[in-house]
Parts: structure tokens; C-alpha cells; sequence
């Protein structure tokens, strides 16, 4: 058993002096995520503190028989804490009524979308929930999730636009080869946890920059069927990171 395996289960057996070592050794990994979430309107040492939190809870949780680095397990779990903070500390609240019509019009894009075969208009989903045009544009922003850098934000004949395409070199992080490794991290779990038809399609849709008509051809499946798994996909991978 090696060094950090004998301390985790130390740590699981109660020993404190274990566990803090743990948490002393591995604060690194707090720094590099607490960076991308500065400049947010909160003091870096609040949102440190936080990460800290989600540190632990990757010590108490974490599964020697997974056979996984403890890192690539720890990072999601510090990003989830610090996101659920600001989330629910967030300056901007959300009411119940926004929330509420968020979910009518969440669930009737859904049911809408299997009825029709494609994605409903703004005027259909106004009709089926009974909402204004307007009531639909407000609920729809507040409640709008943090968007992945692949994000499409426009679409046409099959051909799409990604949110990274339109930032593209805009980063300006003081210390890219380190967000380059963690980010490689998050990635490397989030997609060991999909089925493989689920990572199939991802990785054609992201890492071969394939189309949905193109990935729907491929995978023998319909852009519409495509669409779908594509978004619950996602939904789900953000979810496991809250």
C-alpha cells in the first residue's frame, strides 16, 4: 500500500492526524480550482475555504478499490462545493415564481420535443404552458445553468457554433499548463463514469468536432435521437459536478 493509500485509510479508521496531513498535502489541488472561480464578487480566501470543504469530503468519500488517483477524483468534488456556494450565495436570487414557470417550460420543451420530432418554437412552448412570450424569456435566463465552452449557440443546416468559438483565445489565466492539467482531469472522470454509447457520442461531438447529423449517421441514429442523448448527457455531467 502507498503513502497516500495508507493515509486515506487512516483517515477512514478516524485518525485526524491522517486526515489533516491529507488535506495539508493535497491544498494545491484547492489553489488551482479556487482560481477559475475568482473575480466572481467574492473574497479568494472565502471561496479557498469552501474548497477546503469539498477537499474533505473527497477524503471521507474516497474509494481505495476504485483504483483511481485521488486528484482526479478530489478536483470535481473541490469545483462542486465552490459551485453550489456560489450558486446558493449567488447576488443575483432567483423567486419561487421564476423557478416554478423555469419547470413548466422545461418539461413542455421535452414533452414538445418528442411529439414534434424537433425542438419546439417559442411560440408553441408559450402555448402549451400558458405562459407570455415574455414570462418564458425571463424564467428561461434565470434560470439558465453555467453553459459548457461547448456550448452551440447557433445552429443552421446541421453546422454549429460553439460557445468556444466565439471566446476563443480570450483566456487569460495566469497559469494555462495548470488549468490545462486539471481540466484534463475533470474530463478524464466525467467520461469513465458514461456508458459507452454516451462517450461515443461525445467524443465524436467534442473531440472530432463531428456534427449531430454527422455523429447521427455514424452512431445510426436520427439528429433529433442525437440531440436528446447529447443533452441529457450533459445535464447529467453537470449535475455529478454539483
Amino acid at each position: 500500500m502507498n503513502r497516500l493509500a495508507e493515509l486515506i485509510s487512516h483517515a477512514h479508521e478516524g485518525d485526524k492526524a491522517a486526515r489533516d496531513r491529507l488535506v495539508s498535502d493535497n491544498l494545491g489541488l484547492v489553489h488551482i480550482v479556487v482560481r477559475r472561480f475568482e473575480n466572481r464578487g467574492h473574497d479568494r480566501e472565502e471561496l479557498f475555504q469552501i474548497g477546503c470543504i469539498g477537499l474533505m469530503k473527497a477524503i471521507d468519500k474516497f474509494d481505495l478499490s476504485l483504483n483511481l488517483a485521488f486528484s482526479t477524483y478530489a478536483v470535481p468534488m473541490i469545483t462542486g462545493e465552490i459551485r453550489r456556494f456560489l450558486r446558493d450565495d449567488g447576488m443575483v436570487k432567483v423567486s419561487r415564481t421564476l423557478k416554478e414557470n423555469g419547470y413548466r417550460i422545461s418539461k413542455a420543451k421535452e414533452y414538445l420535443a418528442g411529439e414534434l420530432e424537433r425542438e419546439p418554437s417559442l411560440m408553441e412552448v408559450a402555448a402549451a404552458t400558458g405562459l407570455s412570450v415574455e414570462e418564458i424569456v425571463m424564467a428561461t435566463e434565470a434560470n439558465r445553468e453555467i453553459e459548457s465552452i461547448y456550448q452551440p449557440v447557433y445552429e443552421k443546416d446541421g453546422n454549429e457554433m460553439l460557445l468556444i468559438d466565439q471566446i476563443g483565445g480570450a483566456y487569460q489565466g495566469d497559469e494555462p499548463e495548470k488549468e490545462a492539467v486539471l481540466d484534463h482531469l475533470v474530463i478524464q472522470q466525467l467520461l469513465g463514469s458514461l456508458e459507452e454509447r454516451e462517450r461515443q457520442l461525445l467524443k465524436l461531438r467534442y473531440f472530432e468536432n463531428k456534427t449531430q447529423t454527422e455523429v447521427a449517421k455514424m452512431m445510426g441514429m436520427t439528429q433529433v435521437q442525437v440531440s436528446r442523448m447529447e443533452k441529457k448527457t450533459l445535464y447529467r455531467l453537470r449535475e455529478s459536478m454539483q
